[in-house]
């Protein structure tokens, strides 16, 4: 087995997006989402620093295939600021699908970054929306309280994780994606190509193995 990592004060693990509307009988569930909860749990209280994020549309996003006429869930259009998936209408404002899932322990979260709240542009990353350009402020953040590393760990792996932890490490931070505590949506292969992706940006992609043993 790889070396026994002990999370420092200096680390931080980020829980991305554990929602109701990720979970299996959700608006955009992803396989088995649900199933990271109870490690996420576990890996949680190894960590003295835990954020989250949560996806936070309002209704009518313009990610939402419904906002387009004609247009269907996991389609492409081009946006002002690049491609972008139509997704089936998720994580609204205030609706029960954008709750974190009931099971998760969230009493040790110090911060909650809301992500997607701007009408006209989706945002993956914890960092920054995708235009790749507006900041979410978690840099600042993560920069003024003096971490060093980021864990990740949620929902999906190849998309809101993976775009996250590569700019975590563009950000000057180490990143380490633990994939056990990952589910993914994988569509049209998009697992394979963020595992490359964060691969090749210096991502470490880890077992929890390493952690809780």
């Amino acid at each position: 087995m790889a070396d026994l990592i002990v999370p420092k004060q200096s680390d931080v693990l980020l829980l991305i997006d554990i929602q109701n509307d990720f979970c299996p009988g959700g608006g955009l569930a992803v396989p088995q989402g649900d199933a990271v909860v109870p490690l996420i749990n576990r890996l949680a209280a190894r960590f003295a620093h835990v954020i989250l994020t949560q996806d936070w549309h309002p209704a009518g996003h313009r990610s939402f295939a419904s906002s387009h006429g004609g247009r269907a869930p996991f389609e492409t259009l081009e946006m002002a600021y690049g491609a972008q998936t139509l997704w089936p209408d998720h994580c609204v404002q205030g609706t029960p699908g954008a709750d974190f899932h009931k099971d998760l322990d969230t009493a040790r979260g110090e911060l909650i970054v809301r992500k997607g709240f701007r009408p006209e542009i989706d945002s993956y990353s914890a960092f920054f929306e995708n235009d790749r350009t507006t900041p979410t402020g978690l840099t600042g953040y993560l920069r003024t309280r003096g971490f060093e590393r980021v864990f990740l760990a949620g929902l999906a792996a190849d998309f809101c994780v993976h775009f996250s932890a590569v700019d975590a490490v563009r950000e000057g931070f180490g990143a380490l994606v633990i994939e056990d505590a990952c589910r993914a949506i994988d569509l049209d292969n998009s697992l394979k190509a963020a595992k490359s992706a964060m691969a090749g940006a210096g991502v470490e992609l880890i077992d929890s193995a390493r952690i809780l043993a």
